[in-house]
């Protein structure tokens, strides 16, 4: 089992951290100097408009990006100056990635999209185990063309949790769902949250989800504009949008 740090200390530090995109002669500063820091057990919201930084932010956080200037922590190590093997070698062993769309292997069942991670992985939970976390059991041999979006993105969620990751970072992970199919997926995020203490970050552009989380971020042109705790979460069966 991997050692999990203290509850509340950080996992990540981003420290001044700028992005800047170029395209010939046109410069996008996508990241203008953010400083954040994600901590044990937390969910984070990432709150902000299309074009804002928050999915660069979290491109850079899991070693995805590399940024222009700043530097970026997990615990201990200073991701900006280690090598590209060494980063690969953080993505598999560290971070659980979670996106908008899917990205399962058809011709794969359940158990099968999740046994791709879970074979190269240190320590990981079986996939039956993975695939029981996120509700989805009974559905453990059917192919994603025999899945609800609910249902695909469920497995994706059972996918990126079975490696144990520190930390899980979902981009949109509800956009292509309606809300009643939403919310399942926030109930699955939640609860692995909760019962795993995986740190979690969770872009949304939905106002509404953040009431699930611990703390809101919310980005703008590229800043952190706010950085707030909720008083209280609520649970995912009471956001609506």
């Amino acid at each position: 089992m991997k050692s999990k740090g203290k509850a509340g200390e950080p996992v990540f530090r981003v420290e001044g951290v700028t992005r800047v995109y170029r395209t010939g002669a046109v410069e996008v500063h996508a990241l203008r100097g953010v400083d954040l820091a994600l901590n044990e057990g937390e969910m984070v919201v990432l709150l902000g408009a299309s074009g804002s930084g928050k999915s660069t932010l979290l491109n850079i956080m899991g070693g995805l990006d590399h940024p222009t200037a700043g530097r970026v922590f997990f615990r201990d190590q200073e991701l900006t100056r280690v090598s590209e093997s060494k980063l690969t070698a953080f993505r598999r062993e560290h971070v659980g990635f979670v996106f908008q769309f899917y990205n399962l292997v058809p011709s794969l069942s359940a158990r099968e999209n999740v046994a791709l991670v879970t074979e190269i992985s240190n320590d990981p939970m079986t996939p039956e185990e993975a695939l029981e976390r996120v509700g989805l059991a009974h559905r453990i041999d059917h192919f994603p063309a025999e899945l609800s979006g609910g249902e695909q993105q469920r497995v994706a969620i059972a996918r990126a949790i079975a490696k144990r990751p520190d930390v899980l970072l979902c981009d949109e992970p509800t956009g292509a769902l309606d809300s009643a199919t939403g919310v399942q997926v926030l109930e699955a995020l939640s609860q692995v949250n909760k019962d795993l203490g995986t740190a979690t970050i969770l872009i949304t552009h939905n106002a509404g989800i953040q009431k699930i989380a611990h703390r809101v971020v919310i980005l703008a042109d590229g800043q952190i504009k706010s950085d707030s705790m909720n008083a209280e979460q609520v649970a995912p069966s009471e956001v609506t949008w």
